[in-house]
């Protein structure tokens, strides 16, 4: 089977080796539009600061998943921590959860989602503008403790700017067949008058459980062939709503938004629901699931129906923001930027059509920037940030009592050009309460945060980037105060009411090289910890945990590769890969990721057409921790095709084709929960968009 597998992978790259080394001269080069960071108040260029923020622009992000951790997993650094077809969070550099934060537009989510790995994050990026991995000293703008750098989907729900013919948008439709999934997607800004404009999009995505090869599951003690892995449904749908009135210098807009997500859970089990704590050991009774079914029960369903089968979510977030921009305030400063946000958020986890646990979440966001004039050359930006969220968990699963938890922040950012040197210097103070509904003492502490970063253009297409940095993470709610079973994780989780604020320093050198046909990339990163929040397990029963949360010495570290060559005009073709190692008091750390090593050749070989093939082998994880089990490695063969012209003048669309998975190799990911849970098989995705 290697063998058959490498003679097609073999195949592959030999069919698209006459296309990478012939020179058509009848096709166009066409020059890519410059992509700029719009999160960043400064907007600054990848050549300016010292770690080159990553952007995936809307036309990648068409063709992708519709979850935030899928959608990103195989950027250099990134994986997924997926939990079925319907939840998923970055995994970069080893690290997720409260450690990877995720922004929409700049500003908390203020969902659930780092409270447990299937809770859906509330983006969407179907319907962003473009996604962006920050990373450096530009990351303390928006958070502390994201040492692998940070996320950010842009939206486009609240104009920025009067369209130049008076209305612009896009549609989109696709269809994937690893999950029948059919998803649409549409959005228009519409000018109003001269000054006023209005937005309003949208997506539908519907999902039947995903194809896995040779998935073979434990059905009530005999092994049974799968087509479909039971309980992979998802199906959801947003609509947004915004408006601005925009002048000379700048707007003032407002937004609504609705998201309704359902999906099913699997690998969800009562089969411990017996088990509870004695001191540091674990009790349980034994076979007693309380009449509840487990994924068994439904894994042969392949149209998942939410009515019927269980245990799924069903989510609802609505959202409103404000949002302003205004150039030249006052005296002594360039720009004011202000953004504010409320969000009403409510999930609830049921088992068949009974509501087991419900999370909600009400959240407040405000932040505030001021980019200021030169001063002695140093430019930057400071501000100030507070949030707040409520939390309330009732059922089965309450981990913790209804808490409120607020963060007032300052931060800033100054940069400065000195010969052929670039500084930037980046700083935070954080303070945070959190009160709790109970016994258990309140939360009351403040950490800093500082780093800086330096480039240096030792020769010409040479850059030099050293960045070191110290970060200080305050605890969760839920590392604090958690007591309670936690059937996702298949873990009863214990907080720590003493933890105090996580502090790492950290330090990274990159080499990067530019010039017409090569280029090259080189980081290397190493963190420190001394006072890392983890959840250690404290006893164990068969696969059920007793997790502890606690603070420990760890350390990460690890490398990110990539080169490319232009061998013509047309035609580029690349190597890239990725390792990263993670230690807690000596042992290896949980979930982290083998390493990756793949090509790809990107091509335009003709006018309108593009293209890509791509191979990546990812490596075996046998580096695991004490209660984990060995990943095996995979191939990922990927190809694509692409044309894009135009239906009328000024009005464009694309049809593109992908096949993902071409030797329908078993996936199964060590960042994820569900590491013994394949991923999906061979599939094809075909879509279209319009745009006018």
């Amino acid at each position: 089977m290697l063998l058959k597998k490498n003679l097609i992978t073999a195949s592959i790259f030999a069919f698209t080796a006459p296309f990478t080394f012939a020179d058509d001269k009848s096709a166009q080069t066409h020059q890519l539009d410059t992509i700029q960071v719009t999160v960043h108040p400064l907007a600054p260029t990848a050549a300016d600061f010292g770690a080159a923020d990553h952007i995936i622009d809307q036309k990648k992000l068409a063709e992708r998943p519709a979850t935030i951790g899928d959608a990103l997993a195989g950027e250099l650094g990134v994986y997924s921590n997926q939990y079925g077809a319907g939840s998923s969070r970055p995994v970069i550099r080893g690290q997720d959860g409260p450690r990877v934060k995720v922004l929409q537009h700049a500003s908390e989510t203020a969902d659930v989602s780092a409270l447990s790995p299937d809770h859906a994050v509330t983006v969407d990026p179907i319907l962003a503008k473009q996604i962006e991995i920050i990373r450096g000293p530009s990351t303390l703008l928006y958070g502390a403790g994201t040492v692998g750098g940070l996320v950010n989907v842009t939206d486009q729900k609240i104009p920025t700017q009067i369209p130049e013919k008076g209305y612009e948008g896009q549609a989109g439709i696709r269809y994937n067949s690893g999950s029948d999934e059919k998803l649409a997607s549409a959005g228009t800004t519409v000018a109003l008058g001269d000054q006023f404009a209005l937005r309003v999009e949208g997506s539908k995505r519907k999902a039947n459980d995903y194809i896995a090869p040779d998935y073979v599951h434990d059905h009530d003690g005999e092994l049974e062939k799968e087509r479909r892995v039971g309980n992979t449904s998802a199906e959801g749908q947003t609509v947004n709503i915004g408006g601005s009135w925009i002048h000379d210098r700048g707007f003032v807009g407002a937004s609504y938004s609705q998201r309704q997500d359902k999906y099913g859970l699997p690998g969800h089990s009562h089969e411990y629901e017996s088990c509870h704590p004695h001191d540091n050991h674990l009790h349980c009774d034994g076979g007693d699931n309380h009449g509840h079914t487990d994924e068994h029960d439904h894994s042969a369903h392949a149209d998942h129906d939410h009515d019927a089968a269980g245990p799924w979510v069903d989510l609802t977030s609505k959202r409103y923001d404000v949002r302003t921009e205004l150039a030249e305030p006052f005296k002594g400063f360039q720009k004011l930027r202000a953004h504010a946000s409320y969000t009403d958020y409510q999930h609830d986890e049921l088992e068949e059509k009974a509501v087991m646990t419900t999370f909600k979440s009400i959240g407040y966001d405000a932040r505030l920037e001021l980019v200021h004039n030169p001063i002695a050359n140093w430019e930057g930006v400071i501000g100030a940030q507070y949030n707040q969220q409520k939390l309330d968990i009732t059922g089965e699963e309450s981990l913790m009592n209804p808490n409120k938890t607020q963060k007032w922040s300052l931060f800033g950012l100054e940069h400065q050009q000195i010969g052929d040197f670039h500084l930037e210097l980046g700083a935070r103070f954080d303070q945070q309460n959190i009160d709790i509904d109970s016994t258990q003492k309140n939360f009351d502490d403040y950490a800093i945060s500082y780093s800086g970063a330096v480039n240096w253009d030792f020769a010409p297409n040479y850059k030099l980037s050293l960045m070191g940095s110290h970060q200080e993470r305050l605890p969760l709610a839920q590392e604090l105060y958690a007591n309670g079973k936690h059937f996702a994780t298949n873990t009863y989780e214990r907080g720590n009411e003493n933890l105090g604020a996580e502090k790492s320093n950290n330090l990274e050198l990159g080499l990067h090289y530019e010039a017409d046909k090569l280029d090259y990339h080189l980081h290397v990163y190493h963190n420190w910890y001394d006072s890392y929040i983890y959840a250690a397990t404290t006893a164990q029963h068969e696969n059920f945990r007793l997790v502890d949360y606690t603070q420990d010495k760890a350390k990460f570290y690890g490398v990110e590769a990539e080169t490319g060559y232009a061998l013509n005009e047309l035609y580029k073709i690349s190597v890239f890969g990725d390792y990263v190692r993670g230690k807690i008091d000596g042992e290896n750390a949980p979930r982290v990721p083998a390493g990756r090593l793949g090509t790809k050749v990107n091509a335009s070989f003709a006018e309108g057409w593009s293209g890509h093939a791509e191979y990546y082998h990812a490596f075996k994880q046998d580096e695991f921790a004490v209660y984990e089990t060995q990943t095996n490695g995979y191939n990922m063969v990927n190809l694509g095709l692409a044309y894009a012209g135009q239906y009328a003048k000024g009005n464009d669309y694309r049809v593109y084709f992908n096949a993902n998975n071409l030797l329908d190799d078993q996936v199964y990911s060590h960042s994820s929960f569900l590491s013994n849970i394949p991923q999906v098989g061979r599939n094809f995705t075909v879509g279209v968009e319009f745009g006018f």
